[in-house]
C-alpha cells in the first residue's frame, strides 16, 4: 500500500492493519494550523507508523525529525520514506522501541512541534504525555498535537500543559497543547 503526502510524494507503507497512517485530511489540517511554523523546526513524531507526519515536516522545511516506533517493519519503511524526502540539510533519525522508554533517552533536547498518534485503544496516552512534560521536550513556543478517538476523553492534561485547541474529523480527533510556564 501507498500514500501520498506534500508535493504529491508517494510513500510506502506497511501491508494489512499493523499501522494507521493519518487520514489526508487530518494531515492537512494539522500542517494549516501550523502554517508558518514548519520551516526549520525540530519535529518529535511519536508512534510514527508510516512516517507520513514527519515525511510531511521534512517536505515542508522542518531541520530535524525524530520518530520513535515500536514496530521494527515499520522502522524501515520510515527509514526509506523520510530518506526519500529528506534535502541533505535536514536531520532525521528513526528511534525503535517504547515510546515511553524511548522519551527518556531525548531528555536535554526539545521541540518546536510534536505529534503523538498511538492506537486508540491503546494505554499510551497518560504516560506519553506524562513523560514529555517530565522531560521538557517542548519548546516555550512549541505545541504537541495528540491524535485520538473523539470519545477518548480519558486522559487528563499534565500540570505543565494546557490544551491550546481541539479539533474533530469524522473518526479523528486532535487535541493539541502548550506549556504553560517557562520554568518547565
Amino acid at each position: 500500500m501507498s500514500l501520498r503526502i506534500y508535493g504529491n510524494r508517494q510513500l510506502k507503507t506497511l501491508p494489512g492493519l499493523d499501522t494507521r497512517p493519518t487520514p489526508a485530511i487530518v494531515r492537512q489540517a494539522v500542517f494549516n494550523i501550523w502554517q508558518g511554523t514548519i520551516a526549520g523546526c525540530r519535529w518529535l513524531d511519536l508512534c510514527t507508523g508510516s512516517g507520513a507526519m514527519g515525511a510531511e515536516a521534512l517536505c515542508r522545511g522542518a531541520i530535524v525529525v525524530i520518530g520513535i516506533e515500536q514496530s521494527g517493519r515499520a522502522c524501515g519503511i520510515i527509514q526509506q520514506n523520510w530518506q526519500q524526502v529528506a534535502q541533505p540539510d535536514q536531520q532525521f533519525q528513526v528511534l525503535r522501541g517504547d515510546v515511553v522508554k524511548r522519551l527518556s533517552t531525548l531528555t536535554g533536547q526539545q521541540f518546536d512541534r510534536i505529534y503523538f498518534d498511538p492506537p486508540y485503544a491503546g494505554q499510551l496516552y497518560q504516560p506519553v504525555l506524562d513523560a514529555i512534560a517530565a522531560a521538557h521536550l517542548l519548546t516555550l513556543t512549541g505545541e504537541l498535537a495528540v491524535e485520538h478517538s473523539p470519545d477518548r476523553t480519558d486522559f487528563a492534561t499534565p500540570e505543565a500543559l494546557e490544551i491550546c485547541r481541539q479539533k474533530n474529523y469524522g473518526s479523528t480527533a486532535l487535541t493539541f497543547y502548550r506549556r504553560i510556564n517557562s520554568d518547565l
